[in-house]
């Protein structure tokens, strides 16, 4: 009896060990297991990730590179046509052509009297020549500046002699438009005078007078300047200035 109830004792006790190590192990294997389930959707999660992330980055690339050959500029052909508005605006004025600027001072400007056409306001505006102010002088061997300067090569004029003509010539230039302005605006008064009916003897004779002595200082200042040119010239430059305008005529 006693042998048998050491036996069951004993049994038990083993039974026990075998029980107790049997559980551990179980909660051992089930972490593992679990562990071992879980590691496959962290792989797929992963693996998303990743996918993702390169699709990102493959659209960024891609959007670069459409960003960039946008940028590009376009190469055309030989035989295409290209537009430089810049360059076609530039290469419009060249030198030799005519341009708008340019051609300004040959413009005939329209009279704002009505008493002087557009080619007299054109002379007392710009100073040019008219009514032969220098015949006088010209017919007798006073020759005047600009015709001087005119043939200066075949006069063999040197440069003392060029630098002397082109005072003479300048000055007697600001002289006639100084005295064409003056002509121009004696002009309007005396239009206004008359067309408002307020001209009386007094005024006719005050402008008319005006008018006569900015004329007579435009045929002074012209013969002072063939005076003055003749100082420059020598003889022999006279007679070959004479002689080349007889074979003009």
């Amino acid at each position: 009896m006693i042998k048998q109830l050491s036996l069951t004792a004993l049994y038990l006790v083993v039974f026990a060990t075998v029980f107790a190590q049997s559980k551990a192990d179980s909660a051992v294997k089930a972490p593992a297991d679990t562990i071992n389930k879980m590691q496959p959707d962290s792989t797929v999660q992963q693996h998303k990730t990743d996918t993702t992330g390169k699709k990102a980055l493959a659209d960024s690339m891609q959007n670069h590179a459409d960003s960039t050959a946008k940028q590009v500029p376009v190469k055309h052909h030989a035989g295409s046509p290209i537009k430089h508005s810049h360059a076609d605006s530039v290469a419009k004025v060249q030198p030799g052509k005519t341009d708008k600027h340019a051609s300004t001072v040959n413009v005939l400007k329209h009279s704002t009297v009505k008493t002087l056409s557009d080619e007299q306001y054109n002379i007392f505006l710009k100073g040019e020549d008219f009514d032969q102010m220098a015949l006088a002088g010209e017919m007798n061997h006073y020759p005047s500046p600009d015709n001087a300067l005119k043939h200066k090569v075949e006069l063999g004029l040197n440069p003392g002699q060029l630098t002397r003509l082109k005072d003479i010539s300048n000055a007697l230039h600001r002289k006639k438009i100084e005295m064409g302005e003056n002509i121009i605006k004696n002009e309007k008064m005396l239009d206004t005078l008359f067309q408002t009916k307020q001209a009386a003897d007094g005024t006719i004779i005050f402008y008319t007078n005006r008018y006569g002595l900015y004329m007579g200082e435009i045929r002074n200042a012209v013969l002072q300047a063939c005076l003055k040119t003749r100082d420059v010239l020598s003889e022999a430059q006279i007679k070959k200035l004479e002689s080349l305008d007889a074979s003009v005529k």
